[in-house]
Parts: C-alpha cells; sequence; structure tokens
C-alpha cells in the first residue's frame, strides 16, 4: 500500500503563514523554498529566513509572486499546523 503524497495549494492569506514551509513561484517556476520569517498584516509581502539556499528574502504579491504550501506533519504538542483553508475546510472558531 502506498500512502499518497500531500498536494502543494497555493495560499492567498499570506500572513497566516509565519514559521510554515511555503514555495515562493513566479509564472510557474518555483523560486525559493523555506520557511516564512515575518509576513505583513495585508499579505502584500512576505520574507523567507535566511539558510543554505540565500539570504533572507523578501517577496511581493503586486509582482506576480505567489506562496504554495504543502501540508506536513511537524514536531513538537500539534503534530499538525492548519495553514489554509484551501487544504483544510473553513476553520471553526474556538469554544470559549
Amino acid at each position: 500500500m502506498t500512502s499518497k503524497q500531500p498536494e502543494s495549494h497555493k495560499h492567498f492569506e499570506w500572513s497566516r503563514l509565519t514559521k510554515a514551509r511555503v514555495e515562493i513561484r513566479l509564472h510557474g517556476r518555483i523560486l525559493r523554498t523555506g520557511f516564512v520569517d515575518a509576513a505583513m498584516p495585508d499579505s502584500s509581502a512576505l520574507w523567507i529566513a535566511a539558510d543554505q539556499h540565500g539570504p533572507r528574502q523578501m517577496f511581493e504579491a503586486c509582482l506576480g509572486h505567489q506562496v504554495w504550501v504543502t501540508p506536513q506533519e511537524m514536531d513538537g504538542e500539534l503534530s499538525y499546523r492548519m495553514t489554509t483553508s484551501h487544504i483544510f475546510g473553513k476553520v471553526q472558531p474556538r469554544p470559549r
């Protein structure tokens, strides 16, 4: 039995992706893969943290950059992090 690999999905709410691993694409080509260091509250830009592939780098929505995410297992108390309603459906508010 083979397990199906999760599919990548285009993500529009960049401000919710801090610390998530993402792909930055432009015109269908992957420019950079890495962890989101910070993002603008209006999702107009985000920064990929410096790593072995390059320095900290900013990407802007107005220049045509797209952010793609793939669901993945995370370490720690929460084993999965929901990063997009396109992957997991509508997020329900927590009861108080």
